[in-house]
């Protein structure tokens, strides 16, 4: 049954999707001629591409069957998907601002008479409703931190990672209207009547997101030393020990461990009498 997955074309999400597809079995055969449509590794799905935006209708509406876009634009469109999982990627938060030089500190201070520019109408207006205020939202399609320096508004909301650029253009942060992620999404025609196929792409996605920082340990130990090396080996469900054909009494050892403990627990391993150590990565854990 064949499956079809809208990615972004272009943008901050387009290549770190395209990476964690490669990473999941689902690479491009031709991944230096992007087309509209592209096959992948597996003759049952293709890829799509198509603008982010543009990617939550087209998932409601069942002109593809899965796709990969941020929870912003999900929520702007108000679109019926499934979230499926979490990408870790892509981190932003849409926030309403006000220039720095303004006597605007707070949602309090924001009255009804006041224009706010928008590239996300529907959310600054559910945002506004919640507070019982009626402004007047102007939607722009880019450029919003110009609007209040030009007098086409009092106030924006728009996209922030950091608040860098907001600092840059003169504007300061007075609240969050909505945290956003990347996500993996699909909807409830496809979920039913393509399960299986639709599970195992997700599975195989997750697999690659539950892999991010992650390294395999390997060792050698002799089994005098063994209960010492254990003690010190973090790991999903414990290392995994197995004998070694040697002269001496020796064992195998194995296990998952965070990217941020190598340093450390490697010199403590070889310490406890570990030798042979080998640390690699990981591509997928399912």
């Amino acid at each position: 049954m064949k499956l079809k997955i809208a990615v972004p074309s272009k943008g901050r999400i387009s290549n770190p999707s395209i990476d964690i597809l490669e990473k999941a079995g689902l690479g491009l055969k031709d991944n230096n001629n992007r087309q509209l449509i592209s096959k992948t590794h597996n003759k049952d799905i293709d890829i799509m591409f198509a603008r982010a935006s543009d990617i939550p209708e087209f998932v409601a509406d069942g002109i593809v069957d899965m796709g990969i876009t941020g929870i912003d634009l999900i929520e702007e469109n108000e679109s019926e998907v499934i979230k499926l999982t979490d990408l870790k990627f892509g981190q932003t938060k849409l926030v309403i601002a006000s220039p720095e030089e303004s006597e605007i500190n707070s949602v309090n201070d924001i009255t009804s008479e006041m224009t706010i520019a928008s590239e996300f109408p529907k959310l600054t207006k559910n945002f506004l409703n919640e507070k019982n205020l009626d402004c007047k939202i102007v939607k722009l399609s880019g450029s919003t931190e110009i609007a209040p320096f030009i007098g086409v508004a009092d106030l924006i909301t728009d996209l922030t990672s950091t608040g860098t650029t907001l600092k840059m253009n003169h504007l300061k942060i007075i609240d969050t209207i909505l945290e956003s992620t990347v996500v993996l999404i699909t909807n409830k025609e496809t979920y039913s009547e393509k399960n299986e196929i639709v599970e195992a792409v997700n599975r195989s996605i997750k697999g690659v997101i539950d892999a991010f920082g992650k390294k395999l340990i390997m060792m050698n130990v002799k089994s005098k030393d063994l209960d010492k090396v254990k003690e010190l080996m973090p790991s999903m469900d414990g290392p995994t020990i197995s004998e070694v054909l040697s002269k001496e009494k020796t064992v195998a050892i194995q296990a998952v461990i965070d990217e941020d403990e190598v340093f450390t627990l490697v010199n403590d391993l070889r310490n406890a009498g570990a030798k042979d150590i080998l640390v690699v990565p990981i591509e997928r854990i399912i």
